[in-house]
């Protein structure tokens, strides 16, 4: 696949290691050569100092044979002029990274594919959206709504008040439990659990389960003394924490710390309409904490631009008894580190971007794809076609990948838990986890499935139609009849399924 990346920025970085570590044929353009020093010297990708507006530049860069454009420059202008000028010259999709909440309506979203913008990315928003799922729920870690909420993820950290710790999952969650365990995230490790593995205390247990039983997970997992929260501390008064307030729910009341005065006044302006008290303020001095009734509040937001900053906030509010805490953490090589020091949720606007421009990169028939930073793993939401093997045999039989688990179904816009004898349907929307790491999944595992492969993200491997997530290992077998050659790659592998 060709793609070409404008703006070599965090976001434009980011997605450039990313997507090399998949041996893709990447062009990252900036105007700044300094800029490029940011991806690594360790990174595969060829650089071009050029101006994305310039077609001549676009022309160099091979937009006219190119699969995807990804313009992530903090000039929003320019971001849509070059996704404009790269489908014009032939560029087969394209993507623009936005600052402006007006252009996110649903109703313009065919105004801009006529232009030549396939679709809009606003991090600053998409983070805003994480971070008010996790308020809603104060016991929550994170959530993730399929289908306007017919399935719900909920990610959920486990205290000695949890009343199915130290037993089998064929115990406690069997056919007729209201909730499927796709994942665990254990001292470092993540699990894909069995039947025979048990939830200790203190891992961060993923639930797949349906609306009406949110309360009984809470129930089990011993969260119903934690309080609603109705009183949100913010510090920090950038885009992200606009955007939080002004999606945020009306019963919550929210105070916001910043302190830049210019930009407190500009907050003023911005939020005029909302409950929010702008405080000009450092939000690291606790006596303007205590005073502003931290010891009050169920909930602290971190969102400064440093990292460092946000991890020690939250970890000050922890100690003064704030139950909820959601800390931005825009350095990668935090999150592990962060999640070790038991902050709460954390958000991180590269990846959330990332997880909405890797779907630019697959077959029509994902939907939706969630990268899940402290359980290093994936989510993705995908519908199996018309006769694909997944919809001729039960779960039980599919002989599925280790490190993969189907956590359940919406089957006529009806969430549905899966288990061994779920028949999947044609034009079911199959909600999918799978482990990052490599695996020693052996090629006989792959040709249990009854399928032929294709990483859709390496050239090696054949083509398939139904999308599914599989851990695919660093080397696999050179005789392996589908491979042309071994896989060198070590990260998840997108895969199709296609009936033989």
């Amino acid at each position: 696949m060709k793609i070409i990346i404008s703006g070599a920025y965090a976001i434009g970085c980011h997605l450039a290691r990313l997507l090399s570590r998949e041996h893709e044929d990447i062009v990252v353009m900036d105007t700044d050569e300094e800029r490029f020093s940011h991806i690594g010297s360790d990174v595969d990708i060829l650089t071009m100092e050029a101006s994305s507006t310039s077609i001549e530049a676009l022309k160099n860069a091979g937009a006219e044979k190119a699969d995807l454009f990804i313009a992530v420059t903090p000039d929003e202008s320019k971001n849509m002029n070059s996704c404009v000028l790269a489908k014009a010259l032939g560029t087969k999709k394209t993507v623009a990274k936005i600052d402006n909440a007006e252009y996110i309506a649903p109703d313009l979203q065919e105004f801009f594919s006529q232009l030549g913008v396939s679709k809009l990315i606003y991090p600053e928003m998409l983070a805003a959206t994480d971070i008010n799922n996790g308020l809603k729920m104060s016991w929550v870690r994170q959530r993730w709504d399929v289908h306007g909420g017919a399935l719900v993820m909920l990610g959920v950290k486990l205290r000695e008040t949890c009343t199915i710790l130290d037993r089998p999952m064929r115990e406690i969650c069997g056919p007729d439990d209201p909730y499927h365990i796709v994942a665990i995230k254990r001292a470092g490790e993540t699990i894909i659990p069995g039947g025979n593995d048990c939830l200790q205390m203190y891992d961060l247990a993923y639930f797949m389960t349906t609306k009406q039983y949110i309360p009984y997970i809470r129930k089990i997992v011993g969260k119903e003394h934690y309080v609603d929260v109705k009183n949100v501390m913010i510090m920090g008064g950038g885009a992200t924490a606009v955007r939080t307030v002004k999606t945020m729910p009306s019963y919550m009341d929210v105070k916001i710390i910043e302190t830049d005065e210019q930009r407190c006044e500009r907050l003023n302006a911005l939020l005029e309409d909302e409950k929010a008290l702008i405080i000009n303020g450092d939000g690291r001095d606790l006596s303007l904490l205590i005073e502003e009734g931290i010891k009050n509040t169920q909930a602290f937001v971190a969102l400064t631009g440093n990292a460092e900053t946000n991890i020690l906030a939250c970890l000050t509010a922890k100690r003064m008894g704030v139950r909820k805490t959601v800390a931005m953490v825009e350095n990668i090589d935090y999150v592990s580190m962060a999640e070790s020091l038991d902050i709460g949720t954390i958000i991180n606007k590269k990846s959330i971007a990332a997880s909405h421009i890797y779907q630019m990169m697959l077959d029509a028939n994902v939907h939706n794809v969630r990268f899940l930073m402290t359980a290093n793993a994936d989510v993705a939401e995908f519908i199996p076609s018309e006769g694909s093997k997944v919809t001729q045999k039960p779960v039980k039989d599919l002989g599925l990948p280790v490190g993969m688990t189907i956590g359940g179904l919406v089957r006529d816009g009806v969430g549905l838990l899966v288990s061994g004898n779920t028949m999947i349907q044609p034009g079911d929307s199959v909600m999918v986890f799978c482990h990052h790491s490599s695996t020693n999944l052996k090629i006989t595992n792959l040709q249990r499935c009854s399928t032929r492969l294709r990483c859709r993200l390496c050239p090696y491997l054949p083509k398939w139609n139904a999308m599914a997530y599989v851990s695919i290992p660093r080397h696999l077998p050179k005789q392996a009849n589908t491979l042309s050659s071994a896989c060198t790659n070590s990260r998840l592998r997108y895969l199709t399924l296609q009936a033989i």
